[in-house]
């Protein structure tokens, strides 16, 4: 138990530390290594919770996938980022009122917080030995009965929200070469291959 305690604790305190570095740091590039660093502590935390599905999908989606697309974006668009923060100042007390009126939001929901009332006697009945079933298993199967009508319509957000991404980025831009499957597939032999009959000797 004191190993279990001490580890989490380090991986706490790196955890906190490297989240404040992320905000921190004026090199986006190092922001995104600090943010890197931060989830595999928070999977670490995962770990020590008995949460190793939850631990593997943070390293693989969020490390893996996330983190590596923003790094790659950070380092391949030349961003003048003084040019950026000159009007900081501008907006300071909008972006201050914003975050006032964001930190009365959930003082206003904490404070209303309340135990449902089902939750007493849920936590009442028999738990599986964690030998009959695993965290895997115990998690799909929360998603997909309890929470399935949820799971879908998360899923329903996301793609509307990735349609929508597509959207509104398309642009048509003139002197761009697009891709035209129709004329491709209506293009025929004789258009696209000339069959040149050159004498012996009387090449180029």
């Amino acid at each position: 138990m004191i190993v279990q305690a001490l580890a989490f604790y380090v991986f706490a305190a790196i955890a906190i530390a490297s989240g404040v570095m992320v905000i921190a740091q004026r090199n986006p590039v190092h922001s995104v290594l600090f943010l890197i660093l931060t989830f595999f502590n928070a999977a670490a935390l995962f770990l020590l919770m008995g949460a190793e599905f939850l631990a593997m999908i943070l390293i693989v989606v969020y490390v893996g996938a996330v983190a590596v697309l923003f790094l790659f974006v950070v380092m391949m668009l030349d961003i003048n980022f003084a040019e950026l923060r000159q009007g900081f100042l501008q907006y300071l007390p909008i972006g201050a009122l914003v975050g006032l009126i964001l930190l009365v939001e959930l003082l206003a929901v904490f404070g209303a917080w309340v135990v449902a009332p089902e939750a007493g006697p849920a936590r009442l009945r028999p738990m599986p030995s964690p030998s009959d079933i695993t965290n895997t298993h115990a998690l799909g199967q929360i998603l997909y009965t309890d929470y399935v009508y949820l799971f879908q319509a998360s899923g329903l957000i996301l793609l509307v929200a990735m349609i929508g991404a597509i959207v509104l980025t398309l642009r048509q831009r003139d002197g761009v070469r697009r891709q035209s499957i129709s004329v491709q597939n209506a293009r025929r032999r004789a258009d696209a291959v000339e069959v040149v009959k050159v004498p012996t000797r009387g090449g180029v």
